[in-house]
């Protein structure tokens, strides 16, 4: 499992490669941090401006937007025995998938 890197080894990990980059020396990773990892600080740091760990960003993101939670929320009462293709019928979304009897 890998586990996430502090703010202070991000920041030293940058600080580090700007060294290397600004004396022109063909700047090395060590074992502990893969060269892709520090390209990701490096894009992160050029696209936000900011190190730090970014994890209500990642996995999967939700299907249903805010509108369907709103009907979501009124089709609920109604009728709680409804299955999820007869929710996703109800909110004229496709069915991926459905299970057979």
């Amino acid at each position: 499992m890998r586990k996430t890197l502090s703010l202070d080894l991000r920041e030293r990990i940058v600080e580090a490669y700007d060294a290397k980059e600004a004396r022109g020396r063909k700047w090395r990773v060590g074992s502990r941090v893969s060269l892709g990892m520090v390209k990701k600080l490096l894009s992160q740091r050029t696209k936000t401006g900011e190190l730090a760990a970014r994890h209500r960003f990642s996995g999967r993101k939700p299907r249903l937007m805010a509108l369907h939670g709103a009907q979501l929320k009124t089709l609920g009462p109604s009728n709680p025995m409804r299955t999820l293709v007869e929710m996703k019928q109800s909110l004229g979304l496709a069915a991926r998938w459905q299970r057979s009897m």
